[in-house]
């Protein structure tokens, strides 16, 4: 796939070529394309080639990635293949890149595999905050789990009540005999409350 700029200024008589292989995988069960090589042509004289790393997606989709350059800071999904050449001298960005290789229908990109990868730092870091609520959550339970009552340790165990014993020449003033249906039942004048010890 060769990009040409035509006229434009300074660009004129530049092509960015992209070579482009497709293989199919027994495991996928399916064919995928893949970005091998990005050339930078001068008129007609190839003067930088950048090997291209993880940009592949299947056939019948597209590739999509925010950034493709050759800088670290966005990955350096583009490599020089040589340190021979002149590819070291030469800072290549594509911004907003999407390339299908095979199968365009319509003249429209397929759906699209993005480039993001699964574990971005922010994916990381909330697999780890998960994994500690986690075992915040299984020490909580275990911690519920072998909780005892209370009511094992500290059984309230109440001695037998004990009454102050009464005179017995208090007995016959204390007592007033009630009359009621022929039962004899007493009622005690002077109440004196008795201790409970516990």
């Amino acid at each position: 796939l060769s990009l040409k700029f035509g006229d434009i200024g300074n660009l004129k008589g530049l092509v960015i070529r992209l070579l482009l292989t497709t293989s199919y995988y027994q495991l996928s069960v399916q064919s995928w394309f893949s970005l091998l090589r990005l050339q930078l042509l001068y008129n007609h004289s190839v003067q930088a080639t950048f090997n291209a790393t993880g940009i592949r997606a299947p056939a019948t989709h597209s590739f999509h990635c925010e950034h493709v350059s050759s800088l670290h800071r966005y990955d350096a999904l583009l490599v020089p293949s040589s340190e021979n050449d002149l590819s070291h001298l030469w800072e290549v960005t594509f911004v907003d890149f999407q390339i299908q290789g095979f199968n365009v229908q319509e003249g429209h990109f397929a759906h699209a595999r993005d480039c993001a990868s699964f574990f971005s730092p922010a994916i990381l870091m909330g697999l780890v905050m998960s994994l500690v609520l986690l075992l915040v959550l299984a020490y909580a339970l275990h911690m519920l789990i072998h909780l005892k009552s209370l009511d094992r340790h500290y059984e309230c165990k109440a001695s037998p009540a004990y009454f102050a014993q009464m005179k017995d020449s208090d007995m016959g003033d204390e007592k007033e005999p009630l009359r009621n249906s022929g039962n004899e039942s007493y009622e005690l004048r002077n109440q004196q409350f008795g201790k409970i010890y516990i």
